[in-house]
């Protein structure tokens, strides 16, 4: 019970608002400065910070003038304005003209426990007028005038003051309601003070108002009037929303306004309120104005004082007499940040400021009028000319003050007396606040009821204030006791926090709505941007005891001096516990003495032996005490804790004995025991021997030597006794086994006697339905203790059998015709387990005990009937509801087999993978359970599996052969076809272990949900969506066209790739169609990082990809009128699946696309996959349609397109006919030259494990682009030539119509090789056989370029079959037949020396 500091809100993104506040931190700012880590964070609830209590540290000496300066992007919080809605449903960030407004939010946090978040609710510009910014803030919350919510906040107003001079008012959602401009200078200062119910009739009441600082004003706002004219303008706001015709004048704002006068500077100010003096203090005050002989009034009259810091006078003290002055009424601005309320601010405009630019540049804008102060002259203050003050905050009850100033000192002041009663030293920058803790009357002890001054229980509470001072010079937060009270708390709390201290509660209240409803509201807030959570403090009450015989302290030191009783090392634990006895009853205190019980009993530092005989002794204690003394909350805390003491004994005495069953179990013993033949039983053994095997692989196995022992602390945090009733608390998983343990394993292992342990635990209150869940948390999470064991199995049927043959466990009242509750309870567990294979058995073993319950009750019945002779209408309802219960105990086995089955396949893995990559993502796959699968949707299955696919690798002929081999008709073929696709296909080579006769397994388990389609089609989308992760892995993407194409109803494949291209792939190809077409070319790595997200070889796969799922898209298109629409099927046990819908479901309902712009899309990609592929220079893609192609790309593919038809410019055709020639000639050289010329990344292919046919693809470009195929076979042909492939040149040929072209042609090249092997290779000789030649022959030679040849290293006997392949196909009329003669001449002269 000492001061302490507590966490109650996180900010869920604080560095979102700072980013908004201050652009220029934006990139400098690490991840982790802002972000909350829970698991990280510092603890300040460690023992360590018990140091605060015992000594008084030493804390860090402030830091020197010359190391002041902070990082801004830690201390950023320190330049913003700041405010904290009282009842901390709304926070206030703003720095110059900008603003966040955060709103909280209940979330679960990641430890799965629901907590307060602070979210950006709205974020925004709010200046007005140009330069000016925000100065200071307030969040008023606004009383509800409900019936149903008397008392309790509406909503939420924020204040926010300018440097222009004006005040405006807004919404939680930024909406601006009013806008005030009371003074032309600065505001200085907003604050703002709430009715409060005065404690006792000498306190005088005092009025809501809100009160605004300018250099030389003090502005006060009745609160009365600002709370109507606030109501009045948000209910405009919701009028103007709803209709844009009404216009509502809210009523104008009363307020008072004083001309400060006799002071030098103003920093801060308080409004103290109305005070009466009393007769002393009116005749002192009089003589010191008017003289001795000054008169005075017989009523002393009513004043407000205001008290301000700054400089001569540090302090001033202002007295403005009670209707000296009348208020003074306001025109209220009243605006609206809607575009609907338009027509509302026409009216408005003269005096509200707020319009648009061009408005404002038309009109010149009009001020209001500004009403003069009244002049107020300082009365008296604390004069101290170097002194200058920074703040004040003003005590909850108006008596206190504490002023800091710029000399590191924070003074108190008393506010009645005007004088400085405290000061404390070293620190400077200090931020102040205040804590009111009030006396809680049952607290008290009750032994001195008699000797307290007010007499009994129920006389008026005490009430303490204390100072909470923050150094952020010393990232210290300390706690002081006023008036001259010691420092009661300190905590080191970081150097860039924010100490938040509002003064005020709900406006609006009165004696009567304030008491209605006590709000939760913080006193105390602390904002850490480091840990980006905000934290309050707690004082109790009893630290403000300063009296050193107070009962309270005595009890505090004794509970100290128990802690360090607890914490030091005795090896006499028999002294040790005697005076712990004697401490917990030398307490007074009930409260403090069931707070010393509960640490004695958490700390797990005694034995058993010596909790239990202190909380025995205390106990006795109270019994023997006069039950008029005796607090009865503590002795039945006392009692419930011993009996639970004696249940831990019990259990652990029974789990101590050396027990051992005598009689062997068999397999026929266990067959007959769940009800199974031994068919079976074999089945049901292998299922689980397969599972256990492959689970053992994914597993790690920790030692089990401290199973079934668990501490008493915790045993005793885990239960509560009440009214003879044992229960569990809010447990976690892993406390629920723990408590399982203690209790059942023993008994689980058959080392415990089994009945005894079940009569105790029933002997003591627990529940069957607690035992129950318990005994099934412990069996499900102990199941490779189970498997390895099938004893346990017969021991959980005897625990079973025992809880449920109690009365309380199956109720005889429960309706016959609906499920039994507890059988419900036991398959409730079952589904929701992980633990597929301890779920399987423990669902046979609730079966067969469920199946003896009912048979022996029925045989009960039924002779219990034959004896009164009734009739057999109840005996048919007991077998309806048994079969009702049975068909629920068949479907459970179903589907924990089917699940079982499906998980033992996702543990296995292939013996010996080739790995292709460096590294596959290591995510585990998720266990399954059957809730898992209800809930995973249709395609929930499909979707686990397709993960597992992903994992493994597999290649989808693997899954092709096992469905293969499950539709065989002969047995021993499956093995056969196994070998032959091994042969086919060479990643199915790999030695895959059980894989296929597990896939087989499952799909004969799942035949709807595993079909080859669907199965294809969740792989499909799961390895687009893992290549999507990392576009670097192309492999991803290229198995993922693999399973897309081996989809085989068209409806499913055009879905599924439709949604494929809508989602992961158009924005891509479009960004890399548009940087290519920027480019010019194929782009560098740098560029394509930057604007597609993947590397240059990466980008290449991608587009050969891309064109592969539009040819699919195509194929898929042209084949949807040929096969029915799937129907998909659910299997029976599985028909009760809810959750996502499948992608299959999701394929079926795609549009058809439409073909031609799928085949105009397919166009562009091929373009774009052959410039990145053979890497050409000057070709802009989009150059080569015209603009209807170039506005038809990108867009939907089920849209219809206008696209281009008709002839096409002959300037376009050109570029498209060059292009393609690049193309082929780029393929060409890449098929044939050496590996010396060409970059690496060229080498490899586009894809792996095949290769485009670039000429092929190049003719059916031509056709689609209105280019002459025969042009781009012609050329093919030639390039061939040119680089020596003769042979491919001889089988292209006959594709060519024109040949008598491509004869001239190849007669040129021939020509070149000829002069080559003339002129060039052999030179003398070359001359001499030249001289044979006929003159035109020679000079023809002369006249061709051999380097144009791409290979001349070509065999003359090769050119020679290609100048007769020329005469074969030049007509003997053409002109150039007669020099294709003279060729073979010379071929056969070249040829001749050889001979």
């Amino acid at each position: 019970m000492a001061c302490s500091i507590v966490q109650f809100c996180h900010f869920q993104d604080l560095q979102a608002a700072r980013d908004f506040l201050f652009p220029h931190l934006r990139a400098e700012t690490p991840l982790g400065a802002v972000r909350r880590d829970p698991s990280k964070s510092a603890n300040w609830e460690d023992d360590g910070w018990g140091a605060w209590e015992e000594t008084e540290p030493v804390l860090q000496e402030p830091e020197e003038e010359g190391n002041t300066c902070k990082t801004q992007k830690t201390s950023w919080l320190q330049d913003c304005v700041l405010s904290l809605s009282p009842t901390s449903d709304l926070m206030v960030i703003a720095r110059e003209q900008k603003a966040v407004f955060l709103v909280p939010k209940w979330k679960y946090s990641d430890k799965g426990k629901e907590e307060m978040q602070f979210a950006v609710g709205w974020s925004g510009s709010l200046n007005v007028e140009e330069g000016e910014r925000v100065t200071s803030a307030l969040c008023i919350p606004l009383a509800s005038q409900k019936r149903s919510s008397t008392g309790r906040p509406d909503w939420t107003c924020i204040v926010l003051g300018f440097t222009s001079g004006s005040v405006r008012f807004y919404t939680e959602n930024g909406v601006l309601l009013l806008a005030q401009l009371l003074n032309e200078d600065s505001v200085l200062q907003l604050k703002c003070r709430t009715y409060e119910i005065p404690r006792h009739p000498c306190v005088t009441e005092q009025n809501e108002e809100l009160s605004i600082l300018y250099p030389a004003a003090i502005v006060t706002i009745d609160g009365f009037s600002l709370f109507q004219s606030l109501r009045a303008c948000r209910n405009q706001v919701a009028k103007a929303a709803a209709s844009g015709n009404e216009n509502i004048q809210p009523p104008p704002l009363a307020y008072k306004k004083w001309g400060l006068q006799d002071i030098d500077t103003i920093i801060d100010h308080a409004s103290i309120g109305i005070m009466t003096l009393s007769p002393f203090d009116q005749m002192k005050t009089a003589s010191n104005i008017g003289g001795f002989n000054a008169a005075i009034k017989n009523s002393p009259p009513a004043m407000s004082q205001y008290i301000t810091v700054g400089s001569n006078p540090f302090t001033g003290f202002f007295y403005a007499l009670e209707g000296s002055t009348q208020p003074l009424l306001s025109h209220v601005a009243l605006a609206v940040a809607s575009k609907l309320t338009s027509a509302l601010l026409n009216a408005a405009s003269g005096w509200l400021n707020w319009k648009s630019k061009h408005e404002e540049e038309a009109v010149p804008k009009q001020k209001p009028k500004v009403e003069p102060a009244t002049p107020l002259a300082v009365r008296f203050g604390l004069p101290d000319s170097r002194r200058h003050g920074e703040s004040i905050c003003l005590s909850p009850c108006n008596t206190l003050a504490a002023v800091t100033d710029d000399f590191g000192r924070v003074i108190l002041l008393d506010v009645a007396r005007g004088i400085a009663i405290r000061m404390w030293k070293g620190y400077r920058d200090a931020q102040v606040g205040w804590i009111q803790v009030v006396e809680d009357l049952h607290e008290r002890a009750p032994e001195k009821v008699d000797s307290s001054p007010f007499g009994n229980t129920q006389g008026p509470s005490r009430v303490a204030q204390f100072l909470v001072i923050y150094a952020p010079r010393r990232g210290i937060l300390e706690v002081w006791s006023t008036q001259q009270g010691p420092r009661v708390g300190a905590f080191n709390v970081g150097k860039h926090c924010r100490l938040l201290y509002p003064g005020y509660k709900i406006m609006g209240l009165n004696n009567v709505t304030s008491q209605s409803w006590q709000p939760q509201t913080y006193q105390i807030c602390l904002v850490d941007p480091v840990s980006a959570s905000v934290k309050t403090v707690t004082v109790p009450f009893h630290l403000a005891l300063s009296d050193k015989k107070s009962e309270r302290a005595k009890d505090m030191h004794l509970v100290k001096k128990l802690a360090a009783l607890l914490k030091a090392k005795s090896p006499d634990l028999d002294l040790v516990e005697t005076e712990i006895k004697e401490l917990i009853l030398d307490i007074k205190y009930p409260a403090t003495k069931k707070q010393a019980l509960e640490s004695l009993l958490a700390s797990g530092r005694l034995p058993f032996s010596c909790l239990r005989n202190i909380t025995q002794t205390l106990t006795d204690t109270l019994r023997n005490q006069e039950i008029e003394s005796v607090d009865e909350g503590l002795l039945q805390f006392c009692t419930s804790k011993l009996k639970l003491l004696h249940l831990y004994e019990s259990v652990s005495r029974l789990n101590s004995l050396d027990f051992h069953p005598d009689t062997p179990f068999s397999d026929h013993d266990l067959a007959a025991l769940l009800r199974l033949d031994e068919e079976e039983l074999v089945k049901l053994q292998a299922l689980l021997g397969k599972y256990r095997q492959e689970n053992s692989r994914t597993a790690v196995r920790f030692s089990d030597e401290q199973d079934g022992v668990l501490p008493v602390s915790t045993f005793l945090e885990c239960l509560e006794h009440e009214k003879g009733v044992v229960s569990t608390k809010q447990l976690g998983d892993e406390e629920c086994v723990a408590l399982g343990s203690f209790f059942f394993w023993k008994c689980l292992r058959g080392e415990s006697p089994t009945e005894d342990v079940c009569h105790t635990l029933e002997a003591a209150g627990l529940s069957p339905q607690l035992l129950l869940s318990l005994l099934l948390s412990v069996w499900l999470s102990k199941e490779k203790d189970i498997l390895e064991k099938p004893q346990s199995v017969h021991c959980l049927h005897t625990v079973l059998s025992l809880l449920s043959r109690t009365r309380v466990a199956i109720d005889d009242t429960w309706d016959s015709q609906s499920v039994s509750p507890w059988w419900q309870r036991m398959r409730t567990a079952c589904v929701q387990s992980e633990s597929n294979g301890a779920a399987l058995l423990s669902a046979h073993v609730g079966h067969s005990v469920a199946a003896q319950l009912s048979g022996s009750a029925h045989e009960e019945e039924k002779f219990s009937q034959t004896a009164v002779d009734a009739d057999a209408e109840a005996l048919t309802d007991s077998w309806e509801a048994l079969s009702l219960d049975t068909e629920y105990w068949k479907l459970l086995l179903k589907q924990l087999k089917d699940c079982l089955i499906l998980q033992t396949l996702l543990h296995s893995r292939a013996d010996a993978r080739p790995v292709r990559v460096a590294s596959l993502p290591a995510e585990p796959l998720p266990r399954l359970s059957v809730r898992k699968l209800l809930e995973g949707g249709r395609g929930g299955i499909a979707d686990s599996v397709a993960k597992w696919v992903f994992k493994q690798d597999l290649s989808p002929e693997v899954l092709k052969l096992a469905n293969e081999e499950r539709d065989a008709e002969n047995p021993d073929e499956p093995r056969e076809g196994m070998n032959r696709g091994s042969l086919e296909a060479p990643e199915v080579g790999a030695d895959l272990g059980a894989i296929p006769d597990l896939l087989r397994a499952a799909r004969e388990q799942f035949p709807c949900s595993l079909e080859p389609d669907v199965l294809h089609a969740h792989c499909c989308w799961e390895y687009v969506v893992q290549w999507n992760k990392d576009p670097e892995e192309a492999r991803f993407f290229v198995r993922s066209i693999e399973h897309l194409k081996h989809i085989l109803n068209p409806h499913v494949q055009n879905g599924v790739a439709l949604m494929m291209w809508n989602t992961f792939l158009v924005k891509r190809f479009s960004a890399a169609t548009y940087l290519m077409d920027k480019v010019g070319k194929s782009p560098k790595d740098r560029l394509c990082r930057r604007d597609v997200g993947m590397s240059d070889t990466a980008m290449t796969s991608f587009l050969g990809s891309c064109l592969d799922l539009l040819q699919t898209l195509m194929e898929a298109d042209v084949s949807r009128d040929e096969v029915p629409v799937p129907v998909l099927d659910t299997e029976d046990a599985w028909l009760a699946v809810e959750g996502p819908v499948s992608i299959v479901e999701l394929a079926l309902e795609q549009k058809p696309v439409h073909y031609p712009l799928v085949e105009h899309h397919s166009i562009l990609c091929s373009v774009l996959y052959a410039v990145m592929r053979f890497s050409l220079k000057s070709v802009k893609p989009l150059s080569l349609f015209d603009s209807k192609g170039k506005n038809a790309f990108f867009k939907d593919l089920t849209s219809i397109q206008l696209l281009p038809s008709g002839e096409m410019d002959p300037n376009f055709i050109s570029i498209r006919q060059q292009f393609l020639l690049k193309v082929v000639s780029a393929a060409v050289q890449a098929q044939h030259s050496g590996a010396k010329d060409r970059h690496p990344a060229e080498e490899a292919p586009a894809a792996p494990g095949r290769e485009l046919d670039w000429p092929a693809l190049a003719v059916d470009l031509a056709h689609h682009l209105q280019v002459s195929e025969d042009v781009v076979q012609r050329h093919y042909v030639g390039e061939l030539y040119s680089w020596g492939a003769d042979h491919l040149g001889e089988e292209a040929i006959l594709q060519v119509q024109d040949r008598e072209v491509l004869a001239s042609q190849l007669l040129m090249l021939t020509g070149q090789r000829l002069a080559h092997a003339l002129l060039h290779s052999r030179a003398r000789e070359g001359m001499e056989l030249l001289a044979r030649l006929s003159p035109t022959l020679c000079t023809w030679l002369r006249a061709m370029d051999p380097q144009d040849l791409q290979n001349t290293e070509v065999p003359i006997a090769t050119t020679a079959k290609l100048v007769n392949k020329v005469i074969e196909l030049l007509p003997e009329n053409h002109g150039q037949y007669g020099l294709a003669l003279h060729l073979i001449e010379a071929i056969e002269a070249i040829a001749l020396p050889p001979l």
